[in-house]
């Protein structure tokens, strides 16, 4: 099975869809653990490394999705600028796609302008009607990602997928998914 728990010092795992805090206002997830592709989580792993050296951690706010979610929030906002058609298949669906934020030592989160799951223009990475200081944490947080192997959604400064992610398949939700919801 390609999915790993994500675990690492650095890493701070806060699942919304785990809870109905999140742009649906209901509990999406029947469990709070994140699991990544093994490829995804060694990218993932390299960042939160970066993070640390500039004395900073990165919170994982959703990871891999079961195809079974990823219809739930297409019911909620069928809206493909945010929200995956689930037909189509989702980055998250493959688990190569991770939504996450900076906090500092403390895990405290940085501002980034908006919340997570705030689909509106403001959430788009090249926002600029958004303080300057969140503007200067999503780019450090594009930079770190980056640097690990990461490319970014232009409109979700949270979300960001390991390149070329059709090249790994959807996965089941009988197997994967189970981790998730019952």
């Amino acid at each position: 099975m390609p999915l790993r728990e994500i675990s690492h010092p650095a890493i701070d795992v806060d699942l919304r869809y785990a809870t109905p805090d999140n742009f649906t206002g209901k509990t999406i997830y029947d469990h709070a653990v994140a699991y990544l592709h093994q490829d995804a989580l060694v990218a993932l792993v390299r960042a939160a490394e970066l993070a640390a050296a500039q004395g900073l951690r990165l919170r994982v706010l959703d990871a891999y999705r079961p195809s079974a979610a990823q219809w739930r929030l297409w019911a909620a906002l069928p809206d493909p600028r945010f929200v995956a058609d689930p037909r189509t298949g989702s980055m998250h669906t493959r688990g190569v796609a991770v939504d996450l934020t900076l906090c500092d030592t403390q895990g405290v989160p940085l501002d980034m302008g908006t919340a997570f799951d705030e689909m509106t223009e403001q959430s788009f990475h090249d926002a600029t009607s958004i303080a300057a200081e969140a503007q200067r944490h999503r780019c450090l947080l594009l930079g770190l990602m980056t640097l690990a192997g990461w490319t970014h959604h232009p409109y979700e400064w949270w979300h960001y997928n390991l390149p070329d992610p059709t090249r790994y398949p959807p996965l089941s939700d009988g197997a994967e998914g189970n981790f998730l919801m019952d």
